[in-house]
């Protein structure tokens, strides 16, 4: 069975029970921060499972993309991986331990046919009803093993969420391939036996400080791993032998020349790129870029330690963007993704590489040399660690592995201070959030998890209020003044979400009227209204009239479906590669982010608002409808990265035939005629790979439109001349005060030429040193060079310093001649001692110093000191310059 016959294999089995396949879900977690990256099936389950969220089915089963970088060093042996397909089935408060028991045995020895006396299973120690469940399946008591907690409890699956007791089943390879103990079970990690299926019966919540509460409805959660199981069904003792991994190893050892199974040093590396390459593939493809925090650091720690490895196995040019679309080549059937973004993959990985590239000889040369310094001692420092990072962008992790091959330890606390030192000093990286916010729990006690939106069709709804919170707490009424949450039966607000702003407006009852200032989501289906009593009071069951600012709404509007507007025009201009990263759509402008690698450029920024004004003005219809996912992505429309759908998806379409297709549950204007206007404020990089447009549409494009004319205007009349000839005038102005300023300079070089003539007189003996220091008169520093060129000239031996004052802070030049240059004297040492008198800094060549201060008032004294440094610092003797 190759792995896509087990994959559909696996699909098929469930839905046959019942299940509806779910597509899997983006590696970046949608809407949980405890997670850095999808590590499991149950991700996307989560909101289900804490009934935050209701399935179109109790019964679920994915294939899903799975990342853990807990695996990250180990790779390259035959066992660990980052990137991993996990089959599974999932119960939302429908079947339990019964059912998930039977339908696991029933597939792993009806359909992938395992011998019953190869399968072994692990239960919690207490879990009585798991062992009668086992039994019924005529699995024998001495193949049935009891564990802890640390072996047979899973999750949550990062600091908080469902978690429950366990349990596995274990496929036994047979005792010539154990430890040869009696007691061998598997317990044991001896390599006997290998874990196929986890089967979690999800009964509790764990909240962040690890206590555990009954769930609701108790779920079930279950995970196997297709490339371990894949392994076993072809009869491979490792992963890398399987029909998943075997092209892409003779892939890699074809491209270095390299003969897999042969050398255990090589094969490792080998597995490192091979195994990398996939996970840096689908990481991309999914949304993430690199970068120095978060996932993106996950991401370059990847592509560096692949680089790495390929240059072990002597991979000069870069590499990975090669495999990236082997990657894509194999497994783009099943994830369309991979070739949908597949020119963003390879661009991407071609740029990091060839920059950590660059950087790659010099860093494995530094460390050669901190080694060197370390000496015996065999420990490498913390400060040198970070140097290797800082400075050569060697992830800490690659440090470690490259020094522990060589037998040195580095001092990781050490590391991770002088990081956090640096991340103190960049503390005006400005944070999301901030200020007081009502914790999850305050909703929850609110008994309300749902709130009808009806936004779409109206902005004015009478509706009823189902909640109030004051202070952090569920309340029955608020009176005038109070700082509130509301919570209607149905509301025409929309709540903040998908980069939209939340809406404003007014909640009135016969009784009292709130301002609303913010509209959020709290909960995926809660729409919660923030704002202050401004007048009576109100209370829950209250009648009340919800009325949305409308202005502001369709300032909103015009904006949003500019952002659809604008992705298809970036498509249409740079290339199909560009994907929507993130936006924020406001009602006086828009950003919008997209994965680019350089910058646009002026002339196709241009192009790209031409063609959105160009859609503007044809008033293209805008229309939005109610599919499946799947018909949805089948019509082509575009959706967010990282962001997870329902099985049922609002599609907005504009045009027909249609300009742009997306997945959007945002308000939109109904044809976009009614955007009037788009103008392209700014565009900047925000990361590597990562671009930023900001937008202004509408009224605020109006106001920008007639902010620029009138300045315009304004600047023709103080030109005296006609606006649209104002470029040229400019352009004259410019000419003509160049003109004006290279004459000054000719005018002012000659003056100071002259001016040096009559400072030669002023020339005196220290200590055998023909010296010139003086004050002059000049107004740039070009001019005091041209000045001491022509005493340098004159004197034909000797140390001349001047002084002058430009632009209001002093300003200081040496010359020495090149005899006494090669008796050691030193202009720039000269010029940074007087530097420090007038509180400046300086510094140059052996013949040539400049410098300059603050105070002005000290330059006379400044020039006292130099006859003290000849003095001092010349040695007659010697005949050189003391330093």
């Amino acid at each position: 069975m190759t792995g896509d016959e087990l994959r559909k294999a696996f699909l098929t089995f469930f839905e046959s029970k019942g299940h509806t396949v779910v597509p899997s879900s983006s590696l970046i977690p949608q809407g949980d921060p405890t997670l850095l990256l999808t590590t499991a099936g149950m991700v996307q389950m989560k909101p289900y499972f804490l009934g935050l969220a209701v399935p179109s089915n109790t019964k679920l089963t994915s294939c899903q993309k799975c990342f853990r970088t807990t695996d990250a060093d180990s790779v390259g042996d035959n066992r660990h991986l980052t990137f991993f397909e996990m089959l599974g089935n999932f119960s939302v408060g429908d079947y339990f331990k019964k059912e998930a028991i039977e339908w696991g045995w029933e597939f792993v020895t009806e359909w992938l046919k395992f011998p019953h006396d190869r399968l072994w299973i692990t239960i919690f120690l207490d879990d009585d009803e798991a062992m009668v469940h086992w039994r019924r399946m005529g699995v024998p008591t001495e193949r049935i093993v009891r564990l802890g907690e640390k072996q047979n409890f899973w999750g949550p699956a990062g600091d908080s969420g469902p978690c429950g007791p366990c349990s596995e089943i274990h496929y036994d390879f047979g005792p010539e391939f154990g430890c040869g103990q009696s007691g061998c079970s598997p317990e044991c990690e001896c390599g006997r036996f290998s874990e196929i299926w986890n089967l979690v019966f999800m009964q509790f919540n764990q909240d962040v400080q690890g206590q555990r509460t009954p769930l609701p409805k108790p779920n079930i959660d279950t995970g196997m791993g297709l490339e371990r199981v894949a392994a076993i069904m072809q009869e491979k003792r490792t992963v890398y032998e399987t029909d998943i991994f075997a092209p892409l190893v003779a892939k890699v050892a074809g491209m270095t020349g390299k003969h897999f199974g042969k050398d255990e040093g090589v094969d490792r590396s080998i597995r490192v790129i091979a195994e990398h390459a996939r996970g840096i593939t689908f990481l991309i493809a999914d949304g993430v870029v690199p970068g120095n925090e978060g996932r993106g650091y996950v991401l370059r720690r990847l592509l560096r330690r692949t680089a790495l490895f390929g240059r072990k196995l002597g991979l000069e040019e870069p590499f990975i963007g090669v495999l990236a679309d082997f990657v894509v080549e194999r497994m783009g059937h099943v994830y369309p993704e991979l070739r949908q973004n597949q020119e963003m993959v390879r661009s991407i990985v071609n740029l990091e590489e060839k920059r950590f590239g660059e950087a790659l000889n010099s860093g494995l040369n530094a460390l050669d040399k901190v080694m060197e310094a370390a000496g015996s001692d065999k420990r490498i420092r913390g400060e040198d660690a970070f140097m290797l990072y800082d400075t050569y962008g060697f992830p800490k992790e690659l440090t470690v592995e490259v020094a522990s091959e060589r037998g040195f330890a580095v001092d990781v606390d050490g590391f991770e201070r002088e990081m956090e030192r640096q991340r103190e000093r960049a503390r005006a990286a400005h944070k999301f959030g901030g200020g007081d916010k009502t914790e999850l729990k305050a909703y929850e006690q609110l008994g309300i998890t749902a709130s009808g939106f009806v936004g779409y069709e109206t902005c004015c709804h009478e509706s009823v209020v189902m909640g109030l919170i004051a202070g952090g707490k569920p309340v029955d009424s608020v009176s005038e003044g109070d700082e509130v949450e509301v919570v209607l039966k149905d509301s025409p607000f929309y709540g903040e979400m998908g980069g939209q702003v939340g809406d404003t407006g007014e909640i009135r009852s016969a009784q009292g009227r709130i301002s609303v200032r913010q509209t959020i989501r709290p909960l995926p289906d809660l729409i919660v209204h923030q704002g202050k009593v401004v007048q009576g009071h109100i209370a829950v069951s209250d009648s009340v009239v919800a009325e949305v600012d409308i202005k502001r709404r369709l300032d909103i509007a015009r904006n949003h479906t500019a952002t659809h507007l604008l992705q298809s025009a970036l498509r249409a201009v740079l290339g199909q590669h560009v994907r929507q990263s993130g936006s924020l759509v406001t009602p006086d402008r828009f950003r919008f982010d997209f994965n680019h690698l350089e910058a646009v450029g002026k002339q196709r920024l241009l192009e790209v608002q031409q063609l959105v004004n160009e859609k503007i003005r044809e008033n293209l219809p805008v229309m939005a409808s109610v599919t499946s996912y799947k018909e949805a992505v089948a019509r082509g429309a575009t959706a967010l990265f990282g962001e997870k759908y329902g099985d049922e998806v609002r599609v907005l379409q504009v045009g027909d035939p249609p300009f742009s297709v997306e997945l959007c549950g945002g308000t939109h204007v109904h044809s976009t005629g009614e955007i009037g206007l788009l103008h392209i404020v700014s565009e900047e990089s925000v990361g590597s790979g990562l671009r930023r447009i900001e937008a202004m549409t509408g009224r605020a494009a109006e106001r920008l439109v007639e902010e620029r004319l009138s300045e315009l205007d304004s600047l023709a009349a103080q030109l005296q001349t006609m606006p649209e000839r104002v470029q040229a005038k400019v352009a004259s102005m410019a000419d003509e005060l160049e003109r004006e300023r290279k004459r000054a300079l000719a005018v002012e070089r000659e003056t100071a030429r002259r001016a040096a003539g009559s400072l030669l007189s002023e020339a005196r003996d220290v200590n055998g040193i023909q010296v010139i220091s003086t004050k002059v008169t000049a107004t740039s520093a070009d001019a005091m060079r041209e000045m001491g060129d022509r005493l340098k000239e004159e004197l034909k031996s000797g140390v001349i310093v001047l002084g002058g004052v430009c632009d209001g802070k002093p300003s200081l030049l040496a010359m020495v001649t090149p005899d006494l240059v090669a008796k050691g004297f030193n202009a720039g040492q000269v010029v940074k001692e007087l530097a420090k008198v007038v509180g400046g800094g300086g510094g140059g060549r052996a013949e040539l110093g400049q410098g300059s201060g603050k105070d002005a008032g000290k330059l006379d004294e400044a020039l006292k000191q130099v006859d003290r440094l000849v003095e001092v610092h010349y040695d007659r003797a010697s005949g050189t310059w003391k330093k």
